[in-house]
């Protein structure tokens, strides 16, 4: 294992805001190996996906991860004054590929969500177009829409994402009690949306969940065991979205990982699922 590589930090300029941007060594092997851009979950830093990263890269992939808007090295800082909400976290994920461009011309290139992260990058290729990727992989990622949460625990749901939604609103921020970490209202008023009617909203005038629909990029979406957050019904009801896509829908075990798993903790148990997204990546076409 590569335990001891480390990444350089790198930023994009984007309509005010900065996103911190991680590049980690190209792997060893021949030159031109898929490029894996990653987009972490709400309220998570990328350094917090180092283990993962390193394992991606250890498969044979040259990986990049990035801080969401608001979140670590990327500003700004959630607070009242700010307004952004999906369709900007979907456009920083462009400006990013933007400027990656030169590093990414004449390899496959795969887009890779975690949670939020990977919501972002769907709404990306929906909004945006997928000229600039070969493939999306969502990991952990589901709507968290509360009817798709098995059990009597889908009539908790509702009400907590409503409350943390009004919460936001009222205060004009979400000062991260308990869930999420700081996050500007933009944010947690389409993620409410989201769960209480398990559609995406009309961002930037345009009908985001028509767009889904008309995405045809290859996914590989794989949920994990034991997620209290996107537990396996929530990844179902955002593929059953993806009627023009390729799909390869998975799970990813505990017994697979060898380590108990939960929404954050396959991070650090990732290394089977790291080879998995590599064999998929091998077989996205090449440019």
């Amino acid at each position: 294992m590569s335990g001891d590589i480390g990444y350089s930090q790198e930023f994009v300029d984007v309509d005010g805001a900065r996103i911190g941007v991680q590049v980690y060594p190209e792997p060893d092997g021949p030159a031109g190996a898929p490029v894996v851009v990653l987009w972490p979950a709400m309220g998570v830093r990328a350094r917090y996906y180092r283990p993962f990263a390193v394992a991606l890269r250890d498969a044979g992939l040259a990986v990049v991860v990035a801080d969401l808007r608001g979140t670590g090295a990327s500003t700004p800082a959630p607070s009242r004054a700010c307004r952004y909400g999906y369709a900007e976290l979907a456009g920083d994920v462009g400006a990013v590929l933007d400027a990656l461009k030169p590093r990414l011309d004449g390899r496959t290139r795969l887009l890779l969500g975690h949670s939020l992260g990977g919501q972002a990058a769907l709404l990306h290729l929906a909004l945006h177009g997928a000229d600039a990727v070969d493939g999306l992989a969502l990991l952990a990622v589901g709507v968290p829409y509360w009817r798709s949460y098995p059990g009597a625990r889908r009539y908790g749901v509702l009400p907590y994402t409503q409350g943390i939604a009004a919460t936001a609103a009222a205060l004009g921020v979400w000062p991260g009690w308990g869930f999420g970490g700081r996050q500007a209202r933009g944010v947690i008023r389409d993620w409410a949306y989201t769960a209480r009617t398990g559609r995406f909203p009309v961002l930037d005038g345009v009908d985001a969940e028509a767009a889904v629909g008309r995405i045809g990029t290859p996914v590989l979406a794989v949920s994990v065991d034991d997620d209290q957050y996107t537990p396996h019904g929530t990844l179902d009801h955002l593929c059953a979205k993806l009627t023009a896509a390729p799909v390869t829908r998975d799970r990813y075990t505990s017994a697979e990982a060898g380590a108990a798993l939960d929404h954050f903790t396959w991070v650090r148990a990732g290394r089977p699922l790291a080879a998995r997204v590599a064999t998929f990546a091998a077989g996205l076409p090449r440019r």
